[in-house]
């Protein structure tokens, strides 16, 4: 049986071995999808040691760029991205890895019998889950968080001509901070991402410290947590009129365009 997997940590939050389970079940695929929490990146060559059926894996917080050392290449996207969030582990047919089962694997050194490729499909769940919302004034957005999940935000973000500005909590050149979200900040970025952990389960009363009362019914609020469905930092932006979306439809299609990039 083909095994597929999450590797992350925590992975407490995660939905993604649920959904791929559902989605074996459902078309007879004969796989399983697991998680593997690790708290190190390089604990990836450990698991697919591991686990010789392994065939691809997704990667979430907090490895989407510490694990790109270990790859052996890279898709252009994740290349340009800086941060991948896909695996494929391609083993040859005659490759002496590919059925093995973990007592038969050789000496350490001399099992990888594979090649990893790195991908990114969180640019193409983002990009088709909000552009359905996106009026003519959302034309400058705000991103919260710096890590590997909003490099992807922002190429998709340049892809739909949007000028976008990194928030941090702690003053870096070329960003800004939370305290800098003056009113007049306010009225010109009318798109809001929330790329950062805050809010994610099981810390569900928190919220990025943006100033919500300067929200408008112009303003779009995206959040890349799914879990909660309605994080807090949705639930300020509906009180003030704006839209809301959390990052549930683009977890569905990235996950979608994960098992394209395991399977062609």
């Amino acid at each position: 049986m083909d095994k597929y997997g999450l590797i992350g940590f925590p992975l407490g939050h995660s939905f993604s071995r649920g959904f791929f389970t559902e989605k074996f079940a459902r078309e007879g695929i004969d796989a399983e999808y697991l998680n593997f929490e690790i708290p190190d990146a390089s604990m990836l060559l450990d698991v697919i040691h591991d686990n010789p059926e392994l065939r691809g894996l997704n990667v979430t917080l907090p490895h989407k760029q510490a694990v790109i050392p270990l790859l052996d290449e890279l898709s252009d996207e994740a290349r340009e991205i800086g941060a991948v969030n896909v695996i494929r582990i391609e083993t040859p047919s005659n490759s002496p890895f590919r059925g093995r089962t973990q007592e038969d694997l050789p000496i350490e050194g001399e099992w990888k019998g594979a090649v990893l490729k790195g991908f990114n499909s969180d640019i193409i769940g983002f990009t088709e889950s909000i552009k359905p919302l996106l009026k003519p004034w959302h034309r400058k957005a705000l991103v919260l968080g710096t890590g590997g999940a909003s490099k992807a935000i922002c190429v998709g973000l340049k892809r739909l001509d949007i000028e976008w500005t990194y928030v941090s909590r702690t003053p870096r050149e070329g960003m800004l901070t939370y305290t800098d979200l003056t009113a007049d900040v306010m009225q010109a970025y009318t798109v809001i991402v929330n790329c950062s952990p805050v809010g994610m389960f099981p810390k569900v009363d928190a919220a990025p410290a943006i100033p919500y009362e300067l929200l408008t019914s112009q303003h779009l609020l995206f959040d890349c947590v799914y879990n909660p469905e309605d994080t807090l930092f949705m639930q300020k932006g509906r009180a003030q009129g704006a839209t809301v979306k959390n990052g549930l439809e683009m977890l569905h299609l990235q996950a979608l365009a994960s098992w394209r990039f395991w399977n062609e």
